[in-house]
């Protein structure tokens, strides 16, 4: 059975903001500077997301700046519970994070902010003989993640060439060496990932590829027949649309 999902509703039926807020406060006071926190609020455009952060430095990333890769799969509805607790990521620069990441529902039960926790234990992860038990994580060990690598990002175009990067890589090939059916393949792959609930993804795409949008939108019809058509609610890649 899946978790209950936190629903932060007052009496009076809203949403209380404020405790929100005194929940962050908790754990950047109770974990101190290695420890970002940031909230998202899923219902503005997809490059402005991030309401509230703390200890910013962690990932690089300020208020204003968007969401991961992880959540455009739960907006998109390719993941269907969401919270993930005690993954690990690598950060460009190298940073070792532990981290955990929950969904929250408004009033009226939609999908409304996120709330993620970011710990860096690069440190710690050097004297894992003495905090192993702790960390969890094994230096010569590939470590498992069934949610796959989040990717922290200062803007949403990174975000679809990082995503774009991933599924030239999961095809096994360059796009140079790409027939039609592997860049079908590429187009499905980052659907399911979420990437064309952000605007102008498309056309990114269609450049990468080296293909029209005509022959973008035929192959993405195919592939969403082939899957029982898109997520309710998914506007049409490359619009003006926002994502929420």
């Amino acid at each position: 059975m899946s978790p209950r999902r936190i629903s932060l509703v007052s009496n009076s039926g809203k949403l209380d903001i404020r405790a929100l807020t005194q929940i962050i406060n908790l754990i950047e006071h109770q974990f101190g500077p290695n420890c970002e926190v940031v909230l998202h609020d899923l219902s503005r455009s997809y490059d402005n997301t991030i309401v509230d952060i703390r200890n910013g430095h962690v990932t690089n990333r300020e208020i204003g700046g968007c969401g991961s890769n992880l959540g455009l799969e739960v907006i998109r509805g390719t993941v269907r519970d969401g919270d993930k607790f005690n993954y690990y990521t690598t950060t460009k620069d190298g940073k070792i994070l532990r981290s955990s990441s929950i969904y929250i529902l408004d009033e009226e039960r939609n999908l409304r902010y996120s709330l993620c926790v970011n710990l860096d234990i690069t440190e710690s992860v050097k004297f894992e003989a003495f905090l192993h038990n702790q960390n969890r994580f094994d230096l010569d060990v590939e470590q498992g993640n069934p949610g796959g690598e989040e990717v922290f990002v200062n803007n949403v175009h990174e975000l679809v060439e990082s995503m774009l990067d991933s599924g030239v890589a999961f095809i096994g090939k360059p796009v140079e060496e790409m027939n039609k059916e592997d860049k079908t393949r590429l187009i499905e792959f980052l659907d399911d990932k979420g990437v064309f609930l952000i605007t102008k993804s498309g056309e990114k795409v269609c450049d990468t590829l080296g293909i029209t949008k005509y022959t973008f939108y035929q192959m993405l019809e195919t592939v969403r027949k082939n899957s029982n058509g898109a997520a309710p609610g998914t506007s049409a890649p490359g619009t003006d649309e926002n994502p929420a």
